[in-house]
């Protein structure tokens, strides 16, 4: 009856060990209502995908092209990320790891005297020495999942390491290309102030010669000194935003304090050698999900926080392990060897929780509240990503409006300050009138500089609002493979 009931229990553990499931809740993708399509008037022409990899390198500036990759090899900020990942990867290494047995080797060696007055057999007493050697086998079984779900865990935060450092890189990239436009549009605007400057100080001259010949009053020389002195004003600014904005891009391109004291040279472009990408590929509301990595990361750090409502579970409930043994022990060394040292042992434990006042029970509740403020903040991101590329769609448009608009502007200025000089020259008008021709033009080209760095930065800020280059990244497939599929765990 005995051996019978042994027999049968022993049949029914292994069948409950067999049929053993993953506890907890599996990830499912949270919904997030985006409409079908952008506003109609922002729909921008398609192109291929691999050839918007390197989205900067659509600018045409080889000194862009430049700081960009001194960025991606040197930005701290990026060199933190990378060692994230690397790190994560560690980590689901060990998840990994802890699925598999683990074998163990251990020797002891020990000389020791025990009390032949505590054991009532004659000659036991004295001193011994003691020698083994051993392996050891053992395995936890996996019967409620908590080690696999600890993988799938481990695997969604490589994923979000993974994601965050794209995203990090893209935001580096981006801060760049717009320190770089400012950087240039600075050096442009400091340009034309200098070259106006040159002018203003031959009208002084002039207007001197003519005041002393009598052929202008006092009136009009004291005028020519105040436009030129107020250019004097301007430049000391001017010189120092190209200043401040140097140091900004250095800063970006991870030089060391050395490198950004000694003599910086990001090349000798100009604002107009950036050109504007003649497209941009259309991206549909729905694809944000997938293009952009600060979305993926948010929806990876969600899977982890459900695959950790399953660990907690999985803690509340008996965890078995199995152990196996084999190897040698003996009082000689000589003998450690030999057929009669040899030991073996199998076994199995079974450890379960019976009285925690609710320890185990409050991750468990932990863990749920954690994955619901994730599944918040992954709708979030993804509300404020779509809000972002509209918003980046709109500028953009603006931009192209005002870039036609303000050439027009300087087209125009240029051509009264051609025709207020002439008319000056043959004395129709008098100097106060081409002063007020060239104040237009300068403040035209100034405002034409601004609006080229708008168009450019607009450009750049919709690049990284729709989630940067156009590529199919494998290893992201790779790093999101749920742990059912890569290894066949049930």
């Amino acid at each position: 009856m005995g051996k019978s009931f042994f027999g049968t229990s022993l049949v029914s553990l292994c069948g409950l060990l067999l049929a053993g499931c993953m506890v907890g809740p599996d990830y499912e993708a949270a919904d997030v209502a985006l409409p079908e399509a952008w506003p109609e008037h922002a729909l921008l022409s398609p192109e291929e995908a691999g050839h918007w990899l390197d989205w900067w390198t659509h600018f045409g500036d080889e000194d862009l092209n430049h700081v960009v990759a001194l960025a991606l090899a040197d930005n701290p900020d990026v060199q933190v990320q990378i060692a994230r990942v690397s790190e994560a990867r560690a980590r689901l290494g060990f998840a990994r790891a802890e699925r598999l047995p683990s074998l163990d080797s251990q020797g002891e060696a020990a000389r020791e005297r025990q009390s032949g007055a505590s054991f009532p057999v004659a000659g036991f007493g004295g001193v011994r020495n003691a020698f083994s050697v051993s392996a050891v086998l053992g395995y936890e079984l996996d019967l409620w999942g908590r080690v696999a779900r600890q993988e799938e865990a481990a695997r969604a935060l490589l994923a979000q390491t993974t994601f965050g450092r794209d995203a990090v890189r893209l935001q580096v990239i981006t801060d760049v290309v717009t320190t770089y436009v400012n950087l240039r549009t600075a050096q442009r605007e400091l340009a034309i102030t200098e070259q106006t400057l040159a002018s203003r100080e031959r009208a002084v001259e002039i207007e001197q010669l003519r005041r002393d010949a009598g052929d202008s009053d006092e009136l009009t020389l004291r005028q020519a000194e105040a436009e030129l002195e107020a250019l004097n004003v301007r430049l000391p600014m001017q010189r120092q935003q190209v200043h401040e904005l140097e140091g900004a891009l250095a800063v970006l391109l991870g030089l060391t304090p050395a490198q950004l004291m000694a003599e910086l040279s990001f090349g000798d472009g100009e604002l107009g050698d950036i050109a504007l990408p003649q497209a941009v590929p259309a991206v549909l509301p729905s694809e944000l999900l997938q293009r952009r990595p600060d979305i993926r990361a948010a929806e990876a750090e969600l899977m982890a926080a459900t695959a950790d409502i399953g660990m907690g579970q999985a803690a509340r409930l008996p965890q078995i392990n199995l152990r196996a043994a084999i190897g040698s022990a003996a009082i000689e060394s000589d003998d450690l060897f030999t057929s009669e040292a040899r030991t073996w042992g199998v076994g199995a434990s079974v450890v379960a929780p019976l009285v925690d006042f609710g320890r185990r029970r409050a991750n468990v509740d932990a863990a749920k509240a954690a994955r619901d403020q994730a599944e918040i903040q992954y709708r979030a991101t993804a509300l404020m990503a779509f809000n972002e590329v509209r918003d980046a769609l709109s500028l953009y448009e603006t931009s192209l409006e005002r870039i036609a608009a303000a050439e027009r502007q300087v087209a125009a200025l240029s051509r009264t300050r051609d025709v207020a000089r002439t008319r000056y020259d043959e004395g129709f008008v008098d100097f106060i009138t081409l002063l007020d021709a060239e104040r237009g033009l300068l403040e035209a080209e100034l405002a034409y500089a601004q609006v080229q760095r708008d168009q450019l930065v607009a450009t750049a800020g919709l690049f990284k609002a729709l989630g940067g280059g156009w590529s199919d990244d494998a290893s992201m497939e790779e790093v999101m493979v749920p742990p059912s599929e890569a290894d066949g765990a049930g």
